[in-house]
């Protein structure tokens, strides 16, 4: 059962303003809870299971958001940067309220799936080194990706500074003067990728990240767009 919490606390937390708009709001009489007019700021409310109108606009509490954002290029996964565009400078005003931040990383230069969230256990769990989660790219890369280069990434790649990665999953999906292939792999190394196939003489032209753990990238979702996680998304995720 969830604590009951002063009402001027949960408005404030969702965005109706600062502490001192909120108590204002609630003098004025347009808060009721439970079809009644609330007139203290410090009346106890349950947030899940009170009904809470704001000039008679029920409100629905919610502790955390899970954004899917597909990250184009140029933009920086942090919540600030005094040189570039961050992902967060992306959201819309109403989920800034949550304080977000992006889940782990992708390079300025990277695209793809990008979970965006205030859920601080479930971004230690999905980037705990322990739990070894999926994370899988599309690339292109500089060079003639063959059969025997799948051994190599399943042994383990040693980087440039001598680190060996966990073994990864390469798949070709064709392979040219310009190869195209997915990778899958478990850690989050600064610019691994492209580290790797740097380490096997090969240059990654583009990237993009098309899944982590059982977050798959929205088809649907163009370069920039973000969108919230369904029920099913959301449950899946903190399975892991």
């Amino acid at each position: 059962m969830s604590k009951k919490e002063r009402l001027d606390k949960i408005l404030a937390n969702m965005g109706y303003g600062s502490r001192k708009d909120v108590k204002r709001l609630i003098k004025d009489g347009r808060v009721k809870v439970n079809d009644n007019i609330v007139f203290n700021s410090d009346f106890k409310v349950n947030p899940y299971d009170d009904h809470i109108l704001l000039d008679n606009d029920k409100i629905n509490y919610r502790k955390y958001i899970y954004l899917m954002m597909n990250k184009p290029k140029g933009v920086v996964s942090s919540t600030d940067d005094p040189n570039s565009n961050t992902v967060i400078d992306m959201l819309d005003d109403k989920y800034l309220v949550y304080k977000p931040f992006p889940v782990g990383r992708l390079d300025k230069d990277t695209e793809g799936l990008l979970l965006i969230s205030n859920d601080g256990k479930l971004a230690h769990e999905l980037l705990s080194p322990k739990k070894r989660v999926n994370k899988k790219y599309y690339a292109e890369v500089d060079g003639y990706v063959e059969e025997d280069h799948i051994e190599l990434f399943k042994k383990g790649i040693t980087l440039d500074d001598g680190y060996k990665t966990l073994p990864s999953q390469l798949k070709i999906i064709s392979s040219g003067v310009v190869s195209k292939v997915y990778l899958t792999i478990q850690e989050g190394k600064f610019h691994q990728v492209k580290r790797m196939f740097q380490s096997i003489g090969m240059k990654v032209l583009y990237l993009k990240r098309i899944s982590m753990g059982s977050l798959v990238l929205d088809n649907d979702l163009a370069l920039g767009q973000v969108r919230e996680l369904t029920e099913e998304e959301i449950s899946l995720l903190k399975n892991i």
